[in-house]
């Protein structure tokens, strides 16, 4: 039976959950660095050197942009998932499905993040600073749902075993 809008408040949480876990990481990463929103403010300079090279702005204004992307984009991964795991409900051989999608997902996200930025950005971050970052949200918002979907390990079982 169809749960109208648990999906959507489940994808919210989930991607807040995961936004806030990345943006505390790479806060203390740059509070140990001695460069507060240093990490922020780079990503938001990249992300908006697509409109033009001509942006010179403030550090709180690259990384506010930045967030504000970060957010929506963790929002709209969470609500994925969730309407994934909802599906799965109905259909226990979508997990399998969905255990691939958060494989991709993962891999994925960390090459498209360095066939996008810039030579300058990819020497001023280390990779596993964004791996870390990437997995803290993977186990906040992976955890949630896991939660929020217990019966998801059983389906996904019987996917990967056949039984379905």
């Amino acid at each position: 039976m169809a749960r109208p809008g648990i999906a959507w408040r489940e994808g919210v949480k989930a991607g807040l959950l995961g936004a806030a876990g990345v943006a505390f990481w790479f806060f203390a990463v740059d509070l140990v660095a001695g460069r507060p929103l240093y990490t922020p403010a780079l990503l938001g300079k990249s992300m908006l050197s697509v409109l033009g090279h001509g942006i010179d702005e403030s550090t709180l204004f690259y990384a506010a942009a930045y967030t504000v992307f970060h957010v929506l984009a963790f929002v709209g991964v969470g609500f994925v998932a969730s309407t994934l795991l909802e599906a799965a409900r109905r259909a226990p051989q979508i997990a399998a499905g969905l255990a691939l999608f958060f494989a991709v997902f993962e891999v994925g996200f960390y090459f498209l993040a360095m066939a996008i930025s810039g030579p300058a950005l990819l020497g001023a971050l280390a990779w596993y600073q964004i791996g870390a970052a990437n997995l803290i949200a993977a186990g906040l918002m992976g955890g949630y749902l896991w939660r929020q979907h217990p019966e998801f390990g059983a389906a996904l079982g019987h996917a990967l075993d056949g039984s379905v």
